[in-house]
């Protein structure tokens, strides 16, 4: 973009193709563009050792701001208050810049086309973030209005196709809470055919929340089931991080993602316990959950860096993937989307990037995420 030639993206957070010419990114604010540096010894620390380590300098969320805020002049609570150690949160202050910050809160949804050139920015609604961390449209919306949770500000948003107005705020801006009016840091979002949907809630929330297509809160389920609240507790309908949902269409059963408890546990979609299964233990951490069309269940191991695929009863099918920054590698896989042609896009926090892979030529069916459901729109 002009004017942003010393700046890239920031973690990756999210990834939605619309289309394979019309895909949205989500990244958490600007980084700047800096070449890797040459690698060096550092004997103070031990023998032989060496920074950057196999290429890996720059951890794009550990580096992009959270979108949180703090006092005008203490940058640390700029960059921490997020996890909830500050009690001003919200984009303020001063420019981040005279704050000497390493980074920009611009431009969080990025349009693309089919080769990544730029087709829109949304920065008209950057001051409305603090911690994007999810977006969609949903399959059967024939308006194909776009949504967006924010685990820090507490809330999800839902635009116009476009972008061009705000039409519904789910969830009290800033208020954390576990009713029908807040949320305690929500992370991903799935439906039903019929437009009904569940929300993970959350990162420290304890519960899955359902809600009308209109966004009317219809009932939740979940208890407390492990730090930094609690004792360790793996009775069905437990949670302890709640961080990716999916709902199976055909029968209707709703996959949450238990991530802390290294497992997933099986609903129907009034909160009635099914199964589950364990991923192993720790430090396994599954990042999302994706089923679409498909009759298998993909996620991704930030702990081995691979996607994985199981069968909707919990059986290992498949596993890919290799750590690393360079093109093709995985590095913090956040958020996936297929788009109609199988084309794979991958939103990394770590990598700060988008990827887009192909399907290889005559390669099995059944080891290809599959593609997402189309029922309102093409």
């Amino acid at each position: 973009m002009p004017g942003n030639e010393k700046w890239t993206y920031g973690a990756g957070e999210s990834v939605f193709a619309e289309s394979p010419n019309r895909i949205y990114m989500l990244f958490r604010g600007e980084l700047p563009k800096m070449a890797p540096p040459k690698a060096a010894l550092l004997p103070q620390l031990g023998p032989s050792l060496t920074f950057p380590v196999a290429g890996f300098w720059r951890d794009a969320t550990v580096a992009s701001l959270p979108g949180t805020g703090g006092t005008d002049n203490d940058v640390s609570e700029w960059l921490t208050s997020w996890e909830g150690k500050a009690p001003d949160l919200g984009i303020k202050g001063p420019p981040y810049r005279e704050l000497g910050v390493d980074a920009k809160w611009e431009n969080c949804v990025v349009v693309v086309d089919g080769g990544g050139k730029i087709i829109e920015t949304w920065k008209q609604w950057d001051k409305l973030f603090r911690r994007p961390h999810s977006i969609y449209i949903s399959p059967y919306d024939p308006e194909k209005n776009v949504w967006i949770v924010d685990d820090n500000m507490q809330v999800i948003y839902r635009f116009t196709h476009d972008g061009s107005k705000l039409l519904q705020t789910i969830g009290t801006p800033g208020v954390a809470g576990a009713d029908a009016t807040h949320f305690n840091r929500p992370t991903y979002i799935d439906w039903l055919p019929d437009g009904t949907f569940f929300v993970s809630d959350g990162y420290t929330g304890t519960r899955v929340a359902k809600f009308n297509k209109d966004g009317k809160f219809l009932m939740d389920w979940g208890k407390l089931g492990g730090p930094p609240r609690g004792p360790i507790d793996t009775r069905p309908g437990y949670f302890s991080n709640v961080h990716g949902v999916a709902v199976d269409p055909a029968t209707r059963h709703v996959f949450v993602n238990d991530r802390n408890n290294h497992r997933i546990q099986v609903f129907d979609e009034n909160g009635r316990y099914l199964y589950e299964w364990k991923i192993d233990a720790d430090p396994s951490s599954l990042h999302l959950l994706y089923i679409g069309s498909g009759k298998t269940i993909w996620t991704y191991d930030r702990t081995t860096n691979k996607m994985v695929e199981w069968d909707l009863q919990g059986h290992l099918l498949y596993s890919w993937g290799s750590m690393g920054d360079f093109a093709g590698g995985l590095w913090g896989v956040h958020g996936i989307s297929v788009d109609q042609e199988g084309n794979l896009y991958v939103a990394e926090v770590d990598a700060g990037r988008v990827q887009k892979f192909h399907p290889k030529a005559g390669a099995n069916p059944e080891f290809i995420v599959a593609k997402p459901i189309y029922s309102a729109w093409k």
